[in-house]
């Protein structure tokens, strides 16, 4: 059995400026089919390549015999995805085409309708599903017992039908990804100039927020245990020489008990290696004195859901946060070593100049060492979306990037808007470069940031970041000639049916009780609910938690049910300068800071003191 997988070739100047991420999709499927008996693998990473569809047939000439392709998509990938199928089968018609992801989940009647080539689609959690159809392929039941395979979409005519789901894999621990399936020198982190791997810690989420669709992708919250994944992580610097991850989980933190564990088991075997998450501020509130610990840990890098700065916008998001607490948690990470990235979703219908200024405004108050400004974008799987589908004017899936503006506020054109957008990046990025940066008194802090700046300063001159040059933006002169080329052929065919989930969201007793249930069984599952050690900053071990304790973070978790899932960070990227270039670039930058005497001599003076010495 011959099987190949393939990642589409999408790129949208978001994310993936930050270095080419390692496909985490590709390995825990890989593991888990050779784990069945299928060995006979190959990956085709046709966006870390950037391969031309041309060089995609280039590649899959060189095979005899396919009996499955898989192919992976995210909503604003569907199109690559489906072109990249449609190239398989010209080139191998008797293979079986299938498409996976989360777009396809939800949005298989369209899929399937607009790509008669794809055989089946895998809806939710796909490798029991993978598994399975490819069992059936090689056993030749397919596609006679196809109806038969739970999870999987596929046309019988004009009609497309969808047989019950499969359930989700219980013990999440016997998926043991493959990662020698990738090829590690391009995996590249461009902060740390290291090897970049994300795996992940959990699935889903125990609670169902509007904004997110993780909850309805996994369906089921489930946590890995800790040991297996510094043993993952262990594995992946001895054998592929990785250097830095990141948790792809959407929040790594929820379960604190989990994450405690697996923070000192990194600790116990001494590692050395850093990483970064995405969590919420909340969480780091609750762990404010913990935080030592997590630094300990290797912990560097802390992507914050902080969202709006205006309390009017934060409500709106339902984020159950304030701006206070969003300058305190900022303030902690700082005050502990560890990088702070604040995010920020812009776009929303109120949107103005004014409201976006005021995030800029905020987060250079609240002194977070990064920020990302993204466009509002309602997945149509969304129970957001249903809230406002009638403002949605783009169905151009390919455009749902989180860079392009989608939504267009009421008073403001999208040139407008983008336009001031970007002028938060350049005062934000440009403030940070000459008085924040090459200041840090901690090294490892000061490198990474230094190289961030060069991740920073490399995409905008090669005019990715942010797909600026396909937008054809060079500043305010140009936004009324902005080019955004949405396909206005593309529709939504039909509302994605989720049957009854006001129900299942109701914040009821029941449903609490529910949330509650399926953390204490995750707790359980790991060994971590009677008497589990709680680790601190200097390894020393305290008492479990009390019954008092464990209600306030029930309660805590209780409360998140409420809140919008923050935007991830994740994709790929490319590199086209060269590193003497970007040394030279990045020496220009030096260069402002050292010019005048008294700043280079007083890398202590406060922020206001540099700018002021420098005019």
């Amino acid at each position: 059995m011959r099987i190949v997988l393939i990642h589409p070739n999408y790129h949208s100047g978001g994310a993936e400026i930050a270095g080419k991420w390692s496909p985490a999709w590709v390995a825990y499927l890989a593991g888990f089919l050779k784990s069945g008996g299928y060995t006979d693998i190959r990956f085709i990473d046709a966006m870390t390549d950037d391969l031309t569809e041309d060089q995609l047939r280039a590649e899959l000439a060189k095979e005899d015999h396919i009996d499955v392709i898989g192919c992976t998509a995210m909503t604003p990938s569907i199109y690559k995805a489906e072109r990249a199928l449609e190239i398989a089968k010209e080139m191998h018609p008797e293979a079986v085409c299938v498409l996976g992801g989360i777009h396809g989940t939800f949005m298989y009647n369209q899929v399937l309708k607009e790509a008669p080539w794809i055989d089946a689609v895998v809806r939710g959690e796909g490798e029991a599903v993978m598994l399975n159809l490819v069992e059936s392929v090689h056993a030749g039941r397919w596609p006679n017992d196809r109806g038969q395979i739970n999870g999987i979409a596929y046309r019988e005519g004009e009609k497309v039908i969808a047989t019950k789901p499969e359930p989700p894999i219980k013990n999440v621990d016997s998926i043991v990804a493959d990662w020698s399936v990738l090829d590690w020198p391009k995996y590249i982190y461009i902060p740390l100039n290291v090897r970049v791997a994300t795996p992940t810690m959990s699935r889903g989420c125990p609670f169902t927020c509007s904004f997110c669709s993780q909850w309805k992708f996994w369906r089921d919250y489930r946590v890995r245990d800790p040991k297996l994944v510094v043993d993952e992580i262990e594995h992946l610097m001895k054998e592929h020489e990785v250097g830095f991850f990141i948790l792809a989980d959407e929040e790594p933190t929820i379960n604190k008990k989990a994450f405690v564990a697996f923070c000192q088991e990194l600790i116990d075997r001494d590692l050395g290696i850093h990483w970064g998450i995405n969590t919420r501020v909340s969480d780091i509130l609750r762990d404010e004195e913990d935080l030592p610990f997590y630094r300990k840990a290797g912990l560097i890098h802390i992507s914050l859901g902080t969202e709006a700065a205006a309390q009017l916008n934060l409500d709106l998001f339902n984020k159950e946060t304030s701006v206070a607490e969003n300058k305190k948690a900022i303030r902690l990470l700082r005050e502990n070593g560890i990088v702070t990235e604040a995010q920020f979703i812009m776009g929303i219908d109120s949107e103005t100049p004014e409201t976006i200024n005021e995030t800029y405004e905020m987060v250079m108050d609240w002194g977070a060492d990064m920020a990302n400004w993204s466009m509002f974008t309602p997945w149509p799987y969304s129970d957001l979306y249903r809230e406002m589908e009638d403002q949605v004017e783009v169905f151009d899936f390919e455009k749902y990037n989180f860079v392009t503006p989608i939504m267009k506020p009421k008073n403001m054109d999208r040139g407008e808007l983008l336009d001031a957008v970007m002028n938060n990046y350049r005062r934000f990025y440009m403030r940070r470069s000459l008085f924040h940066y090459p200041w840090q008194k901690d090294p490892l802090k000061r490198r990474y940031l230094m190289g961030c700046l060069k991740a920073f300063i490399k995409s905008a001159l090669e005019r990715k970041f942010y797909d600026l040059g396909k937008f054809g933006y060079w500043g305010p002169q140009t936004i009324k000639k902005l080019k955004w080329n949405f396909d206005s052929t593309k529709k939504l065919d039909e509302k994605v049916d989720f049957g009854d989930v006001n129900a299942w969201k109701a914040r009821t007793k029941r449903k609490e009780e529910e949330a509650e249930a399926r953390m204490k069984a995750a707790e359980e599952g790991l060994g971590l609910s009677n008497g589990a050690a709680k680790a601190t900053a200097n390894g020393a071990v305290k008492r479990p938690l009390s019954e008092d304790e464990r209600a306030e973070v029930v309660a805590d978790l209780r409360a998140r049910e409420k809140a919008l899932a923050a935007a991830a960070c994740g994709g790929g990227g490319d590199q086209q300068m060269s590193e003497a270039e970007m040394d030279a670039a990045l020496s220009r930058v030096h260069a402002a800071t050292t010019n005048p005497s008294q700043v280079a001599g007083n890398p202590q003076m406060d922020e206001e003191e540099q700018e002021a010495a420098l005019r």
